[in-house]
């Protein structure tokens, strides 16, 4: 159920997952795109995350905001589909490639997130953390339309949100799903024993094509094999230290190019974690 936060302000940690939130805000920028999923559903892409647009005769609804240096842009391409303002941004997590955008918007648009967007937002100082938080589920219900956000559990982070768009049969999945590979954030909750477990739960829900935090929009199989694939990970990784290596000699075992992956900073850094949580 929906519930109105009230803001505080809290000298804690600087950053967020060890200095992510800076690197995020000074990564390049990049143009933006729109492409149609529907005549109401559209989504943005290029520079930071996918921003889904439900629009609807008394506003649209954003999910995810990019970069704050973004939102111009955005707004651009928001009136490119609709003549109706922004009412509500939904926060599929708090990284700032999702979120950055908040501090702008959230002047005249109301933000909805999962109760760990907020909390972490502010253990990290970062602009914006939203107005109304949920537990569990919310819905966002206006003009006659309705998008729906769940929160399954923890994967990617603590906060993760899967929001899904009944009537279109669509689901937003945020850093949930990234096709290039996971990163798991374990300084604000993520984990790789429970990331299969909750998509598990998203694979219960009655949809056909998947949004991913960042990348082309994909089938509900796809999602299926991403999973299966991280299994695989978890299952070697697993065992290679049942055998006694060490988290390094792991690290340079277990390519994420074997997973269907690409390889990168974020990989890299997930790794250690990894190896510590499982047994």
């Amino acid at each position: 159920m929906l519930h109105r936060t009230v803001a505080i302000r809290a000298a804690l940690a600087a950053f967020v997952s060890g200095g992510l939130w800076l690197a995020m805000t000074q990564q390049g920028s990049q143009p933006l795109t729109v492409e149609k999923l529907a005549d109401d559903l559209h989504i943005i892409v290029g520079s930071g995350g996918n921003v889904a647009v439900l629009t609807t005769g008394e506003g649209a609804v954003l999910v995810d905001d990019k970069f704050d240096r973004n939102v111009p842009e955005i707004l651009d391409k928001v009136k490119s589909i609709t003549s109706q303002p922004v009412k509500y941004i939904l926060n599929t997590h708090h990284h700032g490639d999702h979120t950055g955008g908040n501090t702008t918007l959230i002047k005249t648009a109301t933000i909805v997130g999962h109760d760990n967007v907020f909390v972490n937002m502010v253990k990290g100082k970062q602009p914006g953390p939203p107005q109304i938080t949920f537990n569990d589920k919310a819905s966002i219900r206006i003009g006659g339309k309705e998008l729906r956000a769940h929160h399954f559990g923890r994967g990617h982070t603590n906060s993760d949100a899967v929001v899904v768009f009944p009537a279109h049969r669509v689901i937003h999945m945020g850093d949930l799903y990234n096709p290039g590979g996971p990163f798991i954030d374990y300084n604000n909750g993520g984990s790789a024993i429970h990331w299969t477990e909750t998509i598990a739960k998203a694979l219960e829900l009655d949809f056909d094509r998947v949004i991913p935090g960042h990348g082309p929009v994909l089938k509900k199989a796809d999602l299926a094999a991403w999973n299966e694939n991280f299994r695989k990970m978890r299952d070697k990784v697993s065992g290679l230290k049942k055998q006694g290596k060490s988290a390094d000699e792991i690290a340079r075992s277990v390519s994420p190019t074997e997973f269907g992956w690409t390889a990168g900073p974020f990989w890299a850094k997930s790794v250690p974690g990894i190896v510590a949580e499982l047994p």
